[in-house]
């Protein structure tokens, strides 16, 4: 499910711990517009870990946000983590059929994947000739417990909606990044670039060489720490604390408080993911740019403070920058949003393959 081609109109849905964001993209000119876009709070308790546990809350939030959009399309793009999925680049003779191919991979699948494979499902893609050996041809092979897909499938289906493709988060970033090059140096060409994408309870470091993920990460850190902590400092619920984070209205010690000291802990995160990439592996350079996305990039100033305690140019990112957006989307407030967008926009992509 992971590789098929689409061609026919598909809403990305990006389901988290915190919120479920649907969008729809078509394309007219050689230029992408939003058609229709929603966002629903996760049910509490639903989502447990990234797997769901409660399918049917789900299913029922994923209605709403149907029902608000305004969407008429029935067929979705999903993504499971990151870390709930196995890569591997795999060789293959070049003179192999495809169904030659297929029955080949499947039966050197189970060597990479540390599951009986009747609990697996998998898919692969050739990426082109193997730099190794000309004869031989790369080969991207993808595995997941099967669970991982059904729990997704089970909510979508609770909705009324079909998953026509079930993707992985890392791929519908990098698929998404195609709509960052704009505020790119040289449209990304070239170039080393960092992304962060800061989610509620966890984030996604990925660095891009010539718009091509070459590292990824994922940690437990995000905007919901700010919630916790605007909790716990002025007593308010959680529903209370989130809105006063969006909306304002808190002391005046709120930025000295909580938000500066929550702010230099994002830029410490960031400081220790380019580490990583540094020591990842030999040839390693530091990125020109990082771009940094999800909810936490609206806090006024972000970007401007990684700048400065990390030494290189960070700017918020905006998906949306360069695209249309229809009445029926703007009334819901995407632009507001576009920032936490990029996994769905990623998976709304595959509209077009």
């Amino acid at each position: 499910m992971l590789f098929k081609s689409s061609a026919r109109p598909l809403i990305g849905l990006d389901i988290t711990t915190s919120s479920i964001k649907l969008i729809e993209l078509s394309m007219s000119g050689g230029q992408y517009r939003v058609e229709s876009y929603a966002a629903e709070a996760t049910p509490p308790n639903s989502i447990n870990e990234k797997a769901i546990v409660d399918a049917n809350a789900v299913g029922d939030a994923i209605k709403r946000a149907v029902k608000r959009s305004g969407a008429r399309v029935k067929e979705v793009a999903v993504a499971i983590s990151g870390d709930a999925a196995i890569t591997k680049v795999i060789q293959m003779p070049k003179t192999l059929t495809e169904a030659e191919l297929e029955g080949q991979v499947e039966m050197q699948a189970d060597q990479y994947i540390p599951f009986p494979m009747e609990e697996v499902s998998f898919d692969f893609e050739v990426i082109g000739p193997s730099e190794k050996d000309p004869d031989m041809l790369d080969v991207l092979l993808v595995a997941t417990r099967t669970e991982n897909v059904e729990q997704r499938i089970s909510a979508c289906t609770a909705a009324g909606l079909t998953p026509r493709i079930v993707d992985v988060e890392a791929f519908a970033l990098e698929n998404a990044c195609k709509l960052l090059t704009h505020q790119m140096p040289d449209g990304g060409l070239d170039r080393i670039i960092a992304v962060a994408d800061f989610g509620a309870s966890s984030t996604t470091f990925s660095v891009l060489r010539d718009l091509k993920v070459i590292y990824t990460r994922d940690f437990a850190f995000g905007g919901q720490q700010l919630t916790e902590e605007i909790m716990r400092t002025y007593g308010l619920s959680m529903e209370e604390a989130g809105r006063a984070k969006k909306e304002g209205g808190l002391p005046s010690n709120y930025q000295t408080e909580v938000l500066d000291p929550f702010i230099d802990d994002m830029c410490q995160q960031v400081s220790r993911s380019l580490q990583f990439f540094l020591a990842s592996g030999a040839g390693r350079e530091q990125p020109e740019q990082i771009i940094i996305c999800g909810g936490c990039a609206n806090i006024p100033g972000a970007a401007d403070v990684v700048t400065s305690r990390v030494g290189i140019p960070a700017e918020k990112g905006d998906p949306l920058g360069q695209m249309k957006i229809s009445s029926k989307a703007k009334s819901q407030a995407v632009k507001k949003d576009a920032t936490a967008l990029l996994t769905a926009c990623g998976l709304a992509l595959r509209s077009f393959d």
